[in-house]
């Protein structure tokens, strides 16, 4: 009996790769063959590598989609194309039930030889504003799902909250976090900084700048995205990546100091864990994690700080406004009606795959 067949795409960065990853796990394990079109030399490749799913990896050209004019934009738009003929040859003779997209520039070309197909395309919005490729991708979308809520007028979207993996106050632990607490001192608060694959660098040379003087006051976990940083010693864990530590380590932090991807941060709140966001600006980035950055604050879930502004003293600064305002915040977080479970958004991706195809 041939098995239901499903294409992923999505890739560029990590935020457009884990939701695809949570997803993985599930669909093999209720017998669909899972493929995923992505950039061989991307973030997504590394990471379906590392997932050892029996996962089939097809790459694609791909080329970036500028908002500005640029003489490579001439170079992409061949790239794109021939990634656009790539997917259609690769899904032509797949001939699966549905698409999953989670975005990033990759995933435009399989979206349009999807639809050119007509095999369904299902994709996933994460940030207050759509970016470039996920504006693209909806007009070639069957149903678009968003973690914030969109204006009426576009019909294709179903707002389901954010899909979040962690659960608060889990009690996971194993050795290594044992040795790490036999490091910190009890009597200081542990801050936790993530900057996710396109922001760990300033957190990075920051902590380095300061390591004394955070490491007088704080106990500091630093997930750094680079293994030359790695050290475990007094007040101070650096590590490049983690999987399985990544809740036990979040559980050890009494404040998250991140970046504004929506994942990451509706984790915090999923955890209600007290967090300071320094977003990406405009010169790094589309505006969307200053979007999420300013939601946040709005809602009353977190405080925002400006990287421009980021300083010993204003960290600081904002860091005791949380904490002298923890229940507040906490509250916040707690009575949030933005959160959906893996489990639940598995249901209802599988549910309207089998609508659209009978």
């Amino acid at each position: 009996m041939n098995k239901r067949k499903i294409v992923l795409t999505g890739g560029g960065t990590v935020g457009h790769v884990t939701l695809n990853l949570l997803l993985i796990p599930k669909l093999i394990q209720d017998g669909w063959e899972v493929h995923y079109i992505g950039d061989k030399h991307g973030i997504e490749y590394e990471e379906i590598q590392r997932l050892d799913e029996g996962v089939i990896f097809h790459a694609i050209a791909t080329g970036k989609l500028r908002r500005y004019f640029s003489w490579q934009n001439l170079l992409d738009v061949f790239k794109v194309s021939f990634g656009v003929l790539q997917s259609l040859v690769i899904i032509a003779k797949l001939r699966p039930k549905a698409l999953f997209s989670k975005g990033g520039f990759v995933s435009v070309p399989p979206v349009i030889a999807a639809k050119l197909l007509g095999v369904p395309v299902f994709v996933h919005e994460s940030d207050l504003s759509m970016g470039l490729a996920n504006k693209i991708a909806y007009k070639f979308a069957t149903k678009m799902y968003t973690t914030f809520e969109q204006d009426s007028s576009l019909t294709k979207v179903e707002h389901i909250g954010a899909i979040t993996k962690v659960e608060p106050y889990s009690v996971q632990y194993d050795q290594m976090v044992e040795d790490i607490k036999e490091q910190f001192d009890d009597s200081k608060k542990t801050l936790l900084f993530i900057g996710g694959s396109a922001g760990a660098k300033v957190f990075n040379d920051f902590i380095t700048k300061h390591l004394a003087a955070l490491t007088a006051n704080y106990n500091i976990i630093n997930i750094s995205g680079d293994s030359n940083l790695n050290t475990l010693e007094k007040n101070l864990y650096r590590v490049d990546y983690v999987i399985d530590l990544y809740q036990p380590l979040m559980n050890l932090g009494d404040l998250v100091v991140t970046r504004g991807g929506s994942n990451t941060i509706f984790e915090l709140v999923a955890l209600q864990k007290l967090h300071l966001i320094i977003p990406l600006g405009k010169e790094a980035s589309r505006g969307d994690q200053l979007e999420n950055a300013a939601y946040f604050e709005k809602k009353g879930y977190a405080l925002q700080l400006a990287e421009e502004q980021l300083s010993l003293e204003s960290l600081n600064q904002k860091i005791q406004e949380l904490f002298v305002h923890a229940p507040k915040f906490e509250e916040a977080m707690k009575n949030s009606q933005e959160l959906t479970s893996q489990q639940a958004f598995y249901h209802e991706l599988t549910e309207s795959i089998k609508k659209v195809k009978g």
